[in-house]
């Protein structure tokens, strides 16, 4: 085998998948392949050495992207349009999808202990990078997927070998991750919709704010200020003693 088949076999079908952040976050780059997990016995001292397997058929998994890929998918809205002109901005894109397969048939009779191990521990460290947020990256011959989340990984099996769980599929989906990408489409949208409704000169208002601290001029008659208000009746006084006669009005000679 030509170095330079050799080299696309490492990068499209022996090591494609590439795990971003997450469990990685610690390693240099932030970043690991998927052979530092499948051919950990081949990096004796630690996932950061060099090392691997000298012959390419030796490796436990080879990777093949599966059809149904998709590099762009928009829709548009379900509703009615003003015109023509505004349905043609009405495009959602849609989160790009791909599916890769990995066949990892065991080789031969006494290498079944060794595939359970590292299947056991590939699964085990997928969904701790799952679970803290690790995205992936899969490098495919005609096109590289970015910032992907992991949807499922199943077994699909083909009834054409006698061996069973001999492959797997994994579907990776790539939505909305960070927040630049986030920005980026609201800016967008708002774009769109500034360029629809656009606003001449400065916008008006009925009346000046009311300053802050002062009273409003609808809330009526305010105490003055610097009187105290303590002691102040809060009932009226009553009212005189009628006249009953006498000296005075109190009844007293």
């Amino acid at each position: 085998m030509s170095s330079g088949t050799a080299q696309w076999a490492l990068s499209y079908q022996l090591a494609p998948i590439v795990f971003c952040g997450g469990i990685a976050k610690d390693i240099f780059g932030g970043t690991m392949v998927i052979t530092q997990i499948t051919e950990s016995s081949s990096f004796p001292s630690g996932l950061l050495s060099s090392g691997g397997p000298v012959n390419l058929a030796d490796y436990f998994a080879n990777f093949i992207p599966l059809p149904g890929a998709t590099l762009g998918e928009n829709v548009i809205g379900e509703y009615p349009f003003a015109n023509q002109a505004v349905a043609g901005n009405a495009v959602i894109a849609n989160p790009l999808v791909v599916s890769c397969l990995m066949i990892c048939p065991v080789r031969d009779a006494g290498g079944y202990a060794a595939s359970t191990a590292i299947m056991t521990a590939l699964v085990s460290v997928m969904n701790r990078h799952d679970s803290i947020g690790g995205t992936y990256s899969y490098v495919t011959p005609k096109f590289i997927y970015t910032d992907l989340v992991r949807i499922r990984m199943v077994d699909v099996s083909s009834s054409e070998s006698k061996q069973a769980q001999n492959a797997y599929q994994i579907d990776f989906r790539k939505p909305l991750l960070t927040l630049h990408d986030a920005q980026a489409a609201q800016n967008t949208l708002m774009s769109k919709l500034s360029n629809g409704t656009q606003i001449v000169g400065q916008p008006s208002y009925s009346g000046a704010p009311a300053s802050v601290g002062q009273p409003s001029s609808l809330t009526g008659g305010s105490i003055p200020s610097g009187r105290s208000t303590a002691g102040t009746n809060t009932a009226p006084s009553p009212p005189p003693m009628p006249y009953l006669g006498g000296g005075n009005s109190l009844g007293l000679a």
